[in-house]
């Protein structure tokens, strides 16, 4: 099970496409992967999740979603807490991990430019604005 804090930068160009009614989408990745000294790491557990936000300017309250669920919010800083809060992921059967055995798990935030309208995904190219990648954060296991 995982649990983490991620700190989510909404920058202004972000906060301008949403409030002209552009959806925003944000993948979260996780991996936990067994090093070999021989060959590549083997991949334990690769899983990914997806989050909508979006603007409604009749209610003028931001919605994300992931899955069927979703939640309203009033402000960008309560998204930026909301998204960057991952809680009980289950990512991994403990009973499939070896004692003494050293695993690495990574996880990492970003925004996927690809779901952008097709107009938008020829300015994002580049552009510093749109990059949004918190790069990998990696850590050992050892059950």
């Amino acid at each position: 099970m995982v649990d983490a804090d991620i700190e989510v930068a909404i920058n202004p160009t972000l906060e301008e496409a949403l409030a002209k009614g552009v959806t925003l989408y944000f993948v979260v990745e996780f991996e936990l992967v067994r090093p070999r000294s021989y060959w590549f790491g083997e991949t334990l557990s690769s899983l990914q999740q997806q989050f909508r936000l979006r603007h409604n300017a009749l209610t003028r309250q931001y919605q994300l979603s992931s899955g069927i669920a979703h939640r309203n919010l009033d402000s960008l800083d309560e998204v930026r807490q909301a998204l960057g809060q991952i809680r009980g992921w289950m990512v991994a059967d403990r009973a499939a991990l070896k004692k003494g055995q050293t695993y690495r798990a990574g996880l990492s935030m970003r925004l996927d430019t690809s779901r952008l309208p097709k107009p938008l995904q020829l300015s994002t190219m580049g552009s510093r604005e749109w990059n949004l990648d918190s790069g990998w954060y990696y850590w050992t296991v050892q059950p």
